[in-house]
């Protein structure tokens, strides 16, 4: 079964930690994105992480339904049954659940694992984000402990974050929030250790000036020392083994010398969304101008089925985000490193 299960999922960060790469993170909306990246991975001979948001969950439910956590269901459901025609493994994930939506989201996801566990079936999500991160982190680490706990005991790993990551995505805005917030503290690391310890296997997306979305040359100010600062200070004070498998947010577009220098800092996972929209999107448009006789019926004519049906131009959709995330996989020095048969 290449969705891996909890132990395979842990032997995989396990592995990208001592070997100083890390997975690409692709968020997912439907079958076609789904497509795409199980190929690239298979085709980079990558393991990888697979991961639907809240609003990517709401959008695969349908516009008349909305149901953000019925929708993150239908897509991990659809991954395990995908995935077994690839050698490879694969977690899936969820991304960015703010507070607010923890009981909407979160919570529901965890009782279908749960329903799956009692059933005699494996984990539908090996690994779940809980963001915090605009509660204050005395506040941010009761609620993360609270929830580790309820994931440790499904073997599932928690995701947690502190520090802000700038920008927008799905429709939360962080983009006014002041500067010192996009950069996570070492003593901020070092509470998060604390408040954590012992209680479950969790990722920690630590910020070092890291934004959503992909800006000019010289826009964003990222501070990859920030992490290695941070942790030397958690490991100088409770030793090697509290090193933290860290999380690399707002990827797409970060110069790959600054990618490859936070493989050295820890980071184990990086998530890559606006990169891949445009990948995907890109071949859509340029399908739709080069063939917009038959793509629409102008003046009274009736265009040309093979240039409209949705699988034409969707087709080259996915290969086009299939292509990316090889290139992510290259980034990230995940290529060729495949776990499956091994663990």
């Amino acid at each position: 079964m290449p969705i891996a299960t909890p132990k395979q999922y842990a032997a995989m960060l396990d592995a990208a930690q001592a070997g100083h790469y890390a997975y690409p993170a692709i968020n997912v909306t439907s079958l076609p994105t789904l497509n795409g990246a199980l190929k690239a991975f298979a085709e980079s001979k990558s393991d990888g992480i697979i991961q639907v948001s809240t609003g990517g969950g709401q959008f695969a439910s349908g516009t008349a339904v909305k149901d953000m956590a019925l929708g993150a269901v239908v897509l991990a459901e659809a991954a395990h049954r995908l995935a077994e025609r690839y050698d490879v493994l694969i977690g899936l994930h969820t991304d960015h659940c703010q507070a607010d939506k923890v009981g909407k989201f979160l919570e529901p996801l965890l009782e279908a694992t749960a329903a799956r566990r009692r059933a005699g079936l494996g984990n539908l999500f090996q690994s779940h984000m809980l963001d915090a991160s605009e509660l204050p982190l005395k506040e941010n680490m009761r609620l993360s402990a609270e929830l580790l706990k309820k994931c440790a005991d499904l073997e599932i790993i928690l995701e947690v974050e502190a520090g802000v990551v700038g920008g927008e995505e799905d429709g939360h805005d962080t983009s006014g929030v002041a500067a010192e917030k996009l950069y996570t503290t070492p003593e901020d690391m070092v509470e998060v250790y604390e408040s954590l310890k012992g209680l479950g296997r969790y990722m920690f997306a630590a910020t070092f000036g890291n934004v959503h979305g992909t800006y000019k040359p010289g826009a964003v100010k990222l501070r990859p020392d920030i992490l290695k600062h941070g942790q030397e200070a958690v490991m100088a004070r409770y030793g090697a083994s509290a090193e933290f498998d860290l999380v690399f947010h707002g990827g797409s577009g970060t110069p790959l010398e600054e990618i490859r220098e936070t493989l050295a800092y820890g980071v184990v996972k990086m998530n890559i969304d606006t990169d891949t929209q445009y990948a995907f999107t890109r071949p859509i448009a340029d399908h739709l101008f080069r063939n917009y006789d038959g793509v629409l019926k102008v003046d009274g004519e009736v265009g040309d089925k093979k240039a409209y049906d949705p699988r034409v131009y969707l087709k080259k959709a996915e290969q086009g985000l299939c292509e990316r995330m090889k290139q992510a996989c290259d980034d990230l020095l995940s290529t060729g490193r495949t776990l499956f048969g091994t663990v």
